[in-house]
């Protein structure tokens, strides 16, 4: 007649509701039940462009090609160009070689040619639908253009490399001082990371490719010439000198020709103006990243 005795709640089961019991008469929130809040806001852009960045260097990770054919174009600058006005002594470079002048401003220039097109990629991305998946995340706008910004600086890093490894094979002056090379690195990366941003900026304007194709072409001879890459600021014309001062290649190249030769340079004034030029450029591009996506 007697019925079976019920069964005991497992130990477990009986530790998770004096669990759930506490939390109920407690002011504190059990992690258990309540998930902690994520992270909103600037404290997750880090982050974010750390893994955006990744993201973009994945991409050259699965196809060098780009790496291989962009170094063909800084080689023959300084085999060609170089050695011939080395050997001509046309233009006075304060008593250094010809070549040895030319490297740093080689290194800005490989490094602009990579990053003034780097709008296409994101109106490819556009026309894929990745942006639009992107933009709803909770990944902050600057986060993303931070993050494609600064993956152009690290491509360009590796060019940079490259043009060292060459202008060294050539017998070019460089220092080889640590801190010294991490200031071209730097360097390097803010340079890029402001072109990257003026490219992404005008594809925000201009919305397709064919129209940022002929704007970049248009705009990197112009930016290149209308610097101290390939002759001083001081045998320019006038007028050429005062677009000089207000293009930001020029503090680049005076940066690295200051860094790897030792030549005079204004490293506090050049540093400044690509940190600050960096800035507004991931601002400008950000503002202009819903309307690439519409």
């Amino acid at each position: 007649m007697s019925g079976a005795p019920a069964g005991r709640r497992p130990a477990s089961a009986e530790a998770d509701g004096a669990t759930s019991v506490r939390a109920a008469g407690s002011d504190r929130p059990n992690l258990l039940l309540v998930p902690p809040r994520a992270r909103t806001g600037w404290r997750v852009l880090p982050a974010r462009v750390v893994a955006m960045c990744a993201v973009e260097l994945q991409k050259l990770r699965h196809d060098r090609t780009e790496l291989y054919t962009r170094a063909v174009q800084p080689a023959l600058w300084l085999l060609i160009f170089g050695e011939t006005f080395t050997r001509i002594k046309a233009i006075p470079t304060g008593g250094i070689p010809y070549i040895d002048f030319l490297v740093p401003g080689i290194i800005a220039q490989s490094a602009m040619f990579i990053a003034i097109f780097y709008g296409i990629m994101i109106i490819w991305e556009r026309d894929a639908g990745i942006l639009t998946k992107l933009l709803v995340t909770p990944t902050p706008r600057a986060a993303l253009i931070s993050g494609k910004a600064f993956a152009s600086g690290v491509k360009a890093l590796i060019q940079a490399v490259v043009v060292i490894v060459i202008a060294a094979a050539l017998g070019v002056g460089l220092t080889w001082n640590p801190l010294r090379l991490l200031g071209v690195a730097v360097a390097v990366i803010l340079g890029s990371a402001f072109f990257s941003c003026l490219s992404m900026t005008i594809a925000g304007i201009v919305l397709t490719r064919d129209r940022l194709m002929g704007i970049g072409q248009a705009i990197t001879m112009p930016l290149f010439f209308a610097s101290n890459a390939l002759y001083p600021v001081a045998i320019m014309p006038g007028w050429l000198q005062v677009v000089s001062k207000i293009n930001p290649l020029s503090y680049q190249v005076d940066a690295l020709r200051g860094l790897l030769l030792g030549t005079p340079s204004h490293l506090p004034l050049d540093f400044g103006v690509l940190l600050v030029a960096a800035v507004l450029g991931i601002a400008a591009a950000s503002s202009l990243l819903g309307r690439l996506a519409r």
